[in-house]
């Protein structure tokens, strides 16, 4: 195995693409070259649970995920308020699957709960290795979300996990092209190993993106998400979705909906049908803060993957703006860019602020190119790694900022405050409701 996976690293470093220098907008800021890609090892007995991550899954429950090498370990998780102090046990389910040659270890999914908010509980997986804790998001405002996208596994990737967990955040939302595995499933493990130190700590919501694809997309039919939809179990079930692939929750008072880019999403599709009766649902004056997150941008002045989400834009936007959602976050192009309120390419200020967030510290580098003259409709944009986050105020206010990877530091290189379109007198509150 040693030896497989020096082989396997050896070969991504000379496979993947190197980025000398990111275009931005301090022409005094020259990025350093990214560094070569790596593989994480396990190093524990077959017994030891590894690539464990949370999730939330329906009020006041969480999804402990870890897989264990040995198929006979058990799927439960001790947990309690204290450490090394389980007042609770919980049992239960697990799957496994096989890609050609190679097969999965028992990946163990164990629902948790009912929890309290703004608590740390400590627990332990499986009945042996070492105790983790996570901290529940709060029930009121203030919410913090940190979200980045195409994460992969560089340096750059560790840099910018490094980054977040210098500050505190309540929740990860990471709008796809996880692990970069791109079929070859060694790289799924060592993908778990490493956000393990992060991912099992705070709830991480995910997506799937192009790189969690695991056959030719020849036709629609053949796509498969096979190591995705065992690894990153998602609330689904608890959203009513059939699917792994889109799905909703809620944290504090902000819903957030998760829809694929990669699955049918036109009138007649599952998705449009779930999606247009989640949003039905909502009551704002509850949850008066709406985000969607997904992977191909439906706006952007980048030269790469252009036009790709255009028809997916045509087929849900309508339903996105009658909805009166206030941020949609995407990944794919590697590069960050804000737009500011926009409705079918024009300016509106009942529409989304779209953020493009693509720039994790994937191996494939920066999307450099970008059109000129730039387009009014884009705030921001700039093609260097780095992170988000969303901090909810209260019911009206939120803000938002960008967080440039510096090396050793973090750089706040683009921030707003703004409020939520309900609360503004030009967008009537439930106003298009009907109509969805």
């Amino acid at each position: 195995m040693e030896i497989f996976n020096l082989f396997l690293s050896f070969t991504l470093f000379f496979l993947s693409p190197f980025v000398s220098q990111a275009y931005n907008h301090d022409s005094n800021y020259t990025r350093p070259p990214p560094r070569a890609d790596f593989i994480v090892s396990h190093g524990h007995p077959n017994f030891y649970p590894q690539q464990v991550h949370i999730s939330l899954a329906g009020k006041d429950h969480m999804r402990v995920t870890y897989i264990t090498n040995d198929m006979n370990v058990a799927s439960i998780v001790e947990y309690g308020k204290r450490p090394k102090k389980y007042e609770k046990k919980t049992t239960g389910e697990s799957t496994s699957y096989r890609f050609f040659f190679y097969s999965s270890g028992k990946i163990h999914h164990v629902k948790i709960g009912p929890l309290q908010p703004s608590t740390t509980y400590y627990y332990r997986c499986g009945g042996h290795g070492k105790e983790f804790s996570f901290r529940t998001p709060p029930s009121t405002f203030p919410v913090e979300f940190a979200v980045a996208g195409d994460l992969g596994q560089t340096d750059w990737t560790v840099k910018t996990l490094d980054q977040v967990t210098k500050q505190d955040f309540d929740v990860f939302l990471l709008p796809g092209d996880l692990s970069y595995a791109d079929t070859h499933q060694p790289l799924w493990d060592s993908f778990g190993r490493l956000v393990e130190n992060l991912a099992s700590t705070r709830p991480w919501m995910v997506t799937e993106g192009n790189h969690e694809i695991e056959s030719a997309r020849i036709v629609e039919e053949h796509i498969s998400f096979k190591a995705y939809n065992a690894r990153w179990l998602m609330p689904h079930a608890e959203s009513l979705s059939h699917s792994n692939l889109y799905y909703s929750f809620d944290a504090a008072s902000v819903h957030i909906v998760m829809i694929g880019s990669y699955t049918h999403y036109d009138s007649h599709s599952d998705q449009y049908r779930w999606l247009r009766e989640d949003l039905r649902k909502i009551d704002r004056k509850r949850t008066p803060w709406l985000v969607v997150v997904m992977h191909t941008p439906w706006y952007s002045t980048n030269k790469a993957h252009e036009g790709e989400g255009e028809r997916m834009r045509k087929a849900m936007e309508g339903l996105l703006y009658r909805a009166q959602v206030d941020v949609v976050f995407a990944g794919h192009i590697h590069t960050y860019e804000r737009f500011r309120p926009v409705y079918n390419h024009k300016a509106d200020p009942c529409g989304p602020m779209y953020i493009t967030i693509g720039d994790g510290g994937n191996r494939e580098g920066l999307a450099h190119e970008f059109h000129y003259p730039r387009s009014p409709l884009s705030a921001f944009r700039e093609s260097s790694f780095g992170h988000g986050r969303l901090r909810v105020i209260d019911k009206k206010r939120a803000h938002w900022s960008w967080h440039r990877n510096n090396d050793n530091f973090s750089v706040i290189a683009d921030e707003v405050w703004f409020e939520s379109p309900t609360s503004s007198p030009r967008c009537i509150l439930n106003h298009f409701r009907n109509e969805l």
